[in-house]
């Protein structure tokens, strides 16, 4: 098949999935009560999704595994070379899908590493676009080791936008606001149920959770964690225990040098930056006012107490 086929098709099938989740998230939502323009929705559509993934694509492929490919030679361990598209697929779905698992259990016991990801758990609301949120470096790392090999090792050219599909459909199906039960097969493949309390403000789940598309590396490697409730509506039950900046650069800098963004509003050329994303926004709600939706009360007993605050978190990652 043609790669601009190839192309057409698997970006038609992520527009379908696209529509389906946000339909589902609004018809059975996992956490009453999100709004779909929720709080960091533009950073993580405008930058996370569009303008970071954009130039890290060509940033990745073009002068990371370019050159690579191009200075070695790599015809004698093209091993996948004649294997069926399908097998290759599945061969680097889950061989990289393994590698995530390992590397995230390792990003929450490194603080050097948590500094790559905390970004990840920022937000207080979670949804299918939330999964976009990553740190520049995590996706420089994760990216270049997910799709290096495919190349390297003599892949079909289609495995690279199948492979990217599924890791889309992936990535929004368990940041999805979604209540599904998928039964006996939730222990194979990941689901927001699981995934979701990773996202959750509780020690219980620092160390919990870890698998994105099979959640079988967690129930194998005891890392594994559902209580049978969800984590609660409050926003201390979700994201960090600590303040985190809200634009896109302050978070990255934040990783590098720890700073509390509002004395940075004491000065003029800041606090101009740094309102000028609330002034347009304001401006373009004018223009699509709606009803604010109250979260419905949910009465959830046994549900933990032990919220994650910022000097727990510190001492577990020591």
């Amino acid at each position: 098949m043609p790669q601009e086929k190839l192309l057409t098709i698997t970006t038609t099938i992520l527009v379908l999935w696209v529509i389906m989740i946000i339909t589902l998230e609004r018809i059975i939502p996992y956490r009453k009560g999100l709004k779909f323009f929720r709080e960091g929705f533009w950073i993580d559509l405008v930058w996370y999704t569009l303008i970071q993934s954009y130039f890290l694509k060509i940033f990745i492929f073009d002068y990371l595994i370019a050159p690579v490919q191009h200075h070695f030679n790599w015809s004698a361990i093209q091993f996948v070379k004649n294997w069926p598209v399908a097998v290759q697929v599945l061969f680097f779905l889950v061989t990289h899908d393994l590698y995530i698992y390992l590397f995230h259990r390792l990003q929450h016991r490194s603080k050097l590493l948590w500094r790559t990801h905390e970004a990840h758990h920022s937000g207080k609301e979670v949804d299918f676009l939330s999964g976009s949120r990553s740190h520049i470096v995590e996706i420089i790392i994760n990216q270049t080791i997910e799709f290096a090999p495919i190349i390297l090792l003599g892949a079909d050219p289609a495995v690279i936008p199948i492979k990217a599909l599924l890791d889309a459909m992936f990535g929004m199906f368990i940041h999805g606001n979604i209540r599904v039960n998928l039964g006996k097969l939730k222990y194979i493949i990941n689901t927001p149920e699981l995934h979701l309390w990773h996202h959750a403000n509780y020690i219980e789940v620092f160390h919990a959770n870890f698998a994105t598309k099979f959640a079988i590396w967690d129930h194998l490697l005891g890392t594994a964690y559902n209580p049978g409730h969800a984590p609660g509506n409050e926003r201390e039950n979700w994201g960090l225990g600590y303040e985190y900046p809200r634009d896109y650069f302050l978070q990255h800098a934040f990783s590098v040098k720890r700073f509390d963004e509002n004395k940075l509003l004491k000065y003029k050329w800041f606090d101009r930056y740094y309102n000028l994303r609330p002034a347009l926004l304001s401006v373009f709600f004018k223009l699509w006012k709606k009803d604010d939706l109250k979260p419905d009360a949910i009465h959830q007993p046994g549900i933990s107490k032990t919220i994650l605050t910022h000097q727990q978190q510190e001492e577990i990652l020591q």
